[in-house]
C-alpha cells in the first residue's frame, strides 16, 4: 500500500494557491518545532467572505498537501465555515494521511485560525 493518498500526491506535486497574497488582511503563521514545519496562510476577507487565500509551506508532503487541500476548502466560503474547519476534514479530503503526518493537517487548522484571528483582532470587520 502506498503511504500517501493519490490526492496527497496531486496537493503535494500540484498545490494549489501557493505564494504570499499582497493584499491580504489576514494572516497566520504557526509552527511545529518537532518535525521543522512552517506554514504561512494568508486570508484576503471581503464581508465575512474569504475572497483569496494563499500559503508558504516549509515542509514535508503532508504539509504542503495539507495546506494546499485545506486552502481549497475554505476559499469562497464565509468566515463562520472556516473557523469550523478542522484538521480531520482536512486529512479526509486529502483521502487520508499516515497516522504520523496527522500533525501535519493540524498544522493547517491551526495557520487557518491564527489568520481568522488575527483579522478579528486587526478588527477590519466593521459589523
Amino acid at each position: 500500500m502506498a503511504l500517501y493518498s493519490e490526492k496527497v500526491m496531486d496537493h503535494f506535486l500540484n498545490p494549489r494557491n501557493v505564494g504570499v497574497l499582497e493584499d491580504a488582511n489576514a494572516v497566520g503563521e504557526v509552527g511545529n518545532t518537532k518535525c521543522g514545519d512552517i506554514m504561512k496562510m494568508y486570508l484576503k476577507i471581503e464581508n465575512d467572505i474569504i475572497v483569496d487565500v494563499k500559503f508558504e509551506t516549509f515542509g514535508c508532503a503532508s504539509a504542503i498537501a495539507s495546506s494546499s487541500m485545506a486552502t481549497e476548502l475554505i476559499k469562497g466560503k464565509p468566515v463562520s465555515e472556516a473557523m469550523e474547519l478542522t484538521n480531520k476534514a482536512v486529512a479526509e479530503a486529502l483521502d487520508g494521511l499516515p497516522q504520523h503526518k496527522i500533525h501535519c493537517s493540524v498544522l493547517a487548522e491551526e495557520a487557518i485560525k491564527k489568520a481568522l484571528d488575527d483579522y478579528y483582532n486587526k478588527g477590519e470587520n466593521n459589523e
